[in-house]
């Protein structure tokens, strides 16, 4: 072949995958917090869902690790009440097969992320996955979730939920803590 195809080829493949990337980063969606003062990037493979409830403002489905049946759902709201009383509520959400005690497993964290506290809460066991105030919870053991809840100075309380089976949000454990360390003010 010559000389000039090859070169010729090289720059086709270049553009391409140039392209491939640029097609996922305008594919990973925009989630405005704060009515639009704060930006955060949900992870391009997440898609975009329908929220089940009122109060969720976006909804995404956490693709699948390799050998789980379920994706994961990441959520993200704005809600009342204190920072410690919502990290109480997610402890509750979750029990130990042994018996142990959720909050001594749990890992919380605080961040400053765009100049807000972040709380970063990490939390494992069984999940009472209850999609809404009348529905029955239903136990999903080897469960996990990476919270956050970001308490702003001026625009309330956001709350990020991301969970599903361990393996799935484990695969997405980076992505999840990269958008959350990359909120920005618009």
């Amino acid at each position: 072949m010559p000389m000039f195809k090859l070169a010729h080829c090289g720059c086709l493949l270049a553009i391409v995958g140039l392209a491939a990337i640029v097609h996922a980063e305008e594919k990973a969606a925009m989630i405005p917090l704060a009515d639009g003062k704060l930006l955060l990037k949900a992870p391009a493979d997440w898609v975009r869902k329908e929220p089940q409830s009122r109060i969720i403002e976006h909804e995404f489905a956490i693709p699948a690790a390799k050998g789980d049946t379920a994706d994961g759902r990441a959520t993200v709201m704005a809600a009342g009440g204190s920072v410690d009383a919502n990290i109480e509520r997610w402890y509750g959400q979750f029990s130990q097969p042994d018996g142990g005690s959720t909050r001594d497993r749990a890992k919380v964290k605080q961040i400053k992320v765009a100049g807000e506290d972040v709380h970063l809460v990490d939390i494992s066991g069984t999940f009472k996955d209850q999609r809404g105030p009348m529905a029955p919870a239903i136990e999903r053991p080897k469960y996990r979730m990476l919270g956050a809840i970001i308490a702003t100075k001026s625009q309330g309380t956001y709350f990020i939920k991301c969970y599903g089976p361990e393996r799935t949000v484990t695969e997405h454990e980076k992505a999840i803590i990269t958008m959350i360390e990359g909120m920005q003010h618009k």
